[in-house]
């Protein structure tokens, strides 16, 4: 491969931050482990803020953005990777910290990657994400917390994002009645349905913080991408033992709400961090992943789009434009 590589890099633009695709070189390349030859990156609603500058997540640019990739290992200095192994990376703060994954090289720590699972490939993890593998981290949490798949129907809220979109598939894969709740109710009926959702319900009167500490008991568990008022509405609604995994703000990071969920219905809100995820728990969803989200239904939720369209597309994120899952072609 040549000295030098393609990177979509925010840098200081004026009184703001603004991205562009540079040339970089070897020179380049942060200290590591393992440099990574680049198939694949994808766009969370994370990189929208950073590429947008809408949120301070980029602290020291000029910074190579993208907080995942897939790929194969170019050279390594740690017996746990070879060249020309697949591996995917999600977190750590790469993308914001760490030079990322929307470039054709990367070079990270070797505790940061995973292997792909066997029978898996570059184009299939970069599609899965931070998205796809924080949705398993909050399924694995609601069965953990005793959710049984015949206690009642399961809300997803955002459900036509990333995170929303792969919960939807992988609760309906294992037997669980996914309900899918959006503001996009009308535009992505046809879609969350082919993805196994039993209802889908516009968001409503649920993007409001509720006008009563608890409310009429609808749902076994939930997902939440969403945070602030709807968060608060849906531990409201929650039944009886239910949970709630909570994973987002993109409706804010407030909660306003009351301990009355917790203590009269032994509710239980489960925090989900994908970035920070220890390495056990992080391969256990690699691997549940592999086994329990359909081919097919990761394959209806992605479109495959190259470098120079991802800033577009980040502020189309940000703005509600993105159903499902964004794949960038770094080669492209």
């Amino acid at each position: 491969m040549s000295d030098s590589y393609r990177a979509l890099v925010v840098d200081r633009q004026g009184d703001g931050l603004g991205a562009e695709i540079r040339t970089l070189t070897e020179a380049d390349l942060p200290e590591g482990d393992v440099t990574v030859r680049v198939d694949y990156s994808c766009l969370n609603y994370k990189d929208g803020l950073a590429l947008t500058g809408r949120a301070p997540i980029i602290r020291r640019p000029p910074m190579t953005a993208g907080i995942d990739f897939a790929g194969t290992v170019e050279q390594s200095d740690s017996p746990d990777f070879t060249p020309g192994q697949a591996v995917v990376l999600t977190g750590w703060g790469v993308g914001e910290r760490h030079p990322g994954g929307f470039a054709q090289r990367a070079r990270v720590k070797a505790g940061w990657l995973e292997p792909l699972p066997e029978g898996c490939d570059t184009k299939w993890a970069a599609a899965i994400g931070t998205a796809g593998f924080t949705a398993m981290l909050c399924v694995i949490a609601l069965e953990r917390a005793g959710v049984a798949k015949d206690a009642g129907p399961v809300a997803v809220t955002g459900a036509a994002g990333g995170v929303g979109s792969v919960s939807v598939a992988l609760l309906a894969r294992l037997g669980y009645e996914a309900v899918a709740i959006t503001g996009r109710a009308d535009q992505c009926r046809d879609y969350l349905k082919s993805l196994g959702a039993s209802d889908v319900l516009p968001r409503g009167e649920r993007a409001e913080a509720p006008d009563k500490p608890l409310l009429s008991e609808h749902w076994a568990g939930a997902v939440d991408s969403v945070g602030g008022a709807m968060l608060a509405h849906i531990l409201a609604e929650t039944r009886y033992g239910g949970a709630v995994a909570a994973c987002g703000l993109a409706g804010g990071p407030g909660l306003k709400t009351t301990v009355m969920p917790f203590i009269l219905r032994g509710v239980s809100l489960i925090g989900i961090d994908s970035v920070m995820c220890p390495r056990g728990p992080r391969r256990e969803a690699w691997q549940r992943l592999a086994r329990d989200l359909p081919r097919d239904a990761l394959d209806a939720m992605t479109e495959v789009v190259p470098l120079d369209q991802v800033v577009a597309r980040g502020s189309d994120i940000l703005d509600g434009g993105v159903r499902g899952r964004v794949v960038v072609d770094v080669n492209a």
